[in-house]
């Protein structure tokens, strides 16, 4: 089976951090796979706010996750500190990639990277809409 490949943007447009809780930590003693998805849905609701938007409301519109992919890089622990970044990229007329990257703070040792393709949704009308302007323009070419 071909090994899953995530190319990072060369700046990302957000960093938020999160410590790892108890919870957070499987019976090996580290991240737990299925946590990993939640801190970076807890990023994706911050990434979100910082640009005056909530996942209900983009101008609007809803934002639905349509896939995910991620690439496992290191091993994290109860007590360290994940610095998570995030930037849009790839858009097309109804979504985009999130692109993402967690580092532990200190080291700033890469624990893993991902892309969670995102469409954005009119739950009035229960169907996709366009990418909303003013969240395009946030990532739009200098």
């Amino acid at each position: 089976m071909a090994r899953i490949r995530i190319e990072l943007p060369g700046t990302f447009t957000f960093r938020t951090s999160i410590p790892l809780l108890i919870t957070h930590i499987n019976n090996a003693g580290h991240l737990d796979n299925a946590q990993l998805l939640g801190l970076v849905s807890e990023a994706r609701v911050r990434f979100m706010q910082s640009m005056g938007f909530t996942e209900m409301d983009v101008e609007g519109l809803g934002v639905i996750v349509a896939d995910a992919a991620l690439q496992y890089r290191s091993e994290a622990f109860h007590g360290e500190t994940m610095a998570i970044e995030m930037s849009a990229t790839d858009f097309h007329e109804f979504g985009c990639d999130l692109v993402w990257r967690i580092t532990e703070e200190r080291s700033a040792r890469e624990v893993a990277r991902g892309k969670t393709g995102i469409v954005f949704f009119d739950y009035g009308q229960r169907r996709k809409g366009p990418v909303p302007e003013g969240f395009r323009r946030h990532f739009a070419p200098a």
